[in-house]
């Protein structure tokens, strides 16, 4: 038998995660949101009992299976909220999603006899149905009491996917990662938009123009890794380049001169791994870079 499941937050993750239950058979028994507009929009991918959020320890009582599902901020608060008005009990399993977040954040749960865990998505939900989509074939960082670690995994697999264990010391070391890799390239693609938005074109031809660059170096690294998918000029010890790039940032885009700076910097040890930079002319780029 499945466990009965309440869902505390209908934001993007708690819906997706709630769709994808109730198809692999779970009983969503009820679900909360702040919403009154978004609940009624979002309860057809769940089911399951309708609450306000001033209702979420109701809500958490009709389960055994309590999902927090609210912004990482918000999990603690919420747990202890439930706690207080005994919404939780003996035997039930709580899971939150927060990256950074540890299993602390559910200790009032913990306390109520409740056994925690956290299952964090190493991926990004740009909307419901993205999210519906992309959670099957990610990799889940899990983080859990001793006695649910393997039912977290076995959650996992039954989303579609990946489980994959992270210690509590280490948690928000590895959501910086998850952070680098897309909230942080997002900002990157964005610099490009706008470096090329300055030369007159417009967003959808500035897109256009970079675009098959983004997918080849992502295919690249994705078959060969991220050092031998270098290219560039630092990768080839051009400094007459790097010293015109920083000369026309200064000029036009002073705002992404320190992040271009720190970037360059850290692709000199990059190319330097690769072996196509040479130990002097990587003196030369680093010189052009960190000097006023």
């Amino acid at each position: 038998m499945k466990e009965n499941v309440a869902i505390i937050g209908l934001g993007k993750t708690g819906t997706a995660v709630g769709y994808l239950l109730r198809q692999a058979g779970y009983p969503i028994v009820a679900v909360t949101c702040r919403s009154q507009t978004s609940l009624r929009e979002r309860i057809g991918y769940t089911g399951g009992k309708a609450f306000t959020a001033e209702a979420n320890a109701e809500a958490a009582s009709l389960a055994t299976c309590i999902f927090i599902a609210t912004p990482d901020d918000a999990v603690s608060s919420v747990c202890r909220a439930i706690a207080r008005r005994g919404g939780f009990k003996p035997g039930d399993k709580v899971i939150h999603f927060s990256g950074a977040g540890g299993l602390d954040l559910l200790e009032s749960a913990r306390r109520a006899g409740a056994a925690v865990a956290c299952i964090h998505p190493i991926q990004s939900f740009a909307d419901i149905e993205t999210a519906i989509r992309n959670i099957p074939q990610s990799t889940f960082g899990i983080t859990a009491d001793e006695a649910i670690g393997e039912w977290s995994a076995n959650l996992v697999r039954t989303l579609g996917g990946i489980p994959f264990p992270v210690p509590e010391s280490i948690k928000p070391l590895y959501h910086a990662a998850a952070c680098m890799a897309s909230n942080y390239l997002t900002t990157l693609i964005h610099m490009a938009e706008e470096t090329y938005l300055s030369l007159g074109l417009r967003r959808d031809e500035a897109i256009s123009a970079f675009w098959p660059l983004v997918l080849g170096t992502l295919r690249n690294i994705e078959t060969r890794g991220s050092v031998q998918a270098l290219t560039g000029p630092i990768s080839r010890g051009d400094s007459g380049t790097v010293e015109q790039h920083i000369r026309v940032l200064r000029e036009k885009l002073p705002a992404y001169l320190p992040a271009y700076r720190s970037l360059g910097i850290l692709t000199i040890d990059l190319a330097l791994k690769k072996g196509t930079l040479s130990p002097e002319k990587a003196e030369t780029i680093k010189t052009f870079l960190t000097s006023p």
